[in-house]
């Protein structure tokens, strides 16, 4: 039982001086979160999608550090966002291997495309407002 009290100790020791820190660290993970939309909209415009791989890596990375906070349903979101980005896009390109599938396939990633941009202005709103993500 000795060891419970040491750890407590550092946890009541952090809770009495470092509280201002909070705030600080949520801030900081806000504006990382508002960076990766803007990446994640950077890469969907310019790319279509394939370079969001590269903030989808940071979003991984980061989104333990934001563990019950508001800023870790943004991570997720945009997780899910780019898998089924990325899902919707191979189920058009299998339609588009055929000749008759090729206007589906169009209207497949055109449908993507709307949804991936839907889903990262909803993003980027709620995360402006303090608001978490609707996962």
């Amino acid at each position: 039982m000795r060891q419970a009290g040491v750890l407590a100790a550092a946890g009541i020791y952090a809770l009495e001086r470092h509280v201002s820190r909070l705030k600080t660290d949520h801030d900081n993970a806000k504006k990382l979160a508002r960076i990766l939309y803007l990446v994640h909209a950077a890469t969907f415009f310019f790319s279509l999608g394939t370079l969001s791989i590269l903030p989808v890596i940071v979003n991984y990375v980061k989104r333990p550090d934001t563990t019950g906070t508001m800023v870790y349903s943004h991570h997720t979101w945009m997780i899910r966002s780019f898998w089924w980005y990325i899902a919707l896009v191979f189920v058009g390109a299998v339609f588009f291997a055929t000749f008759i599938g090729i206007p589906i396939a169009w209207l497949i990633w055109i449908g993507a495309w709307l949804w991936k941009a839907y889903r990262l202005i909803v993003g980027v709103t709620r995360i402006n407002r303090n608001e978490p993500a609707p996962v």
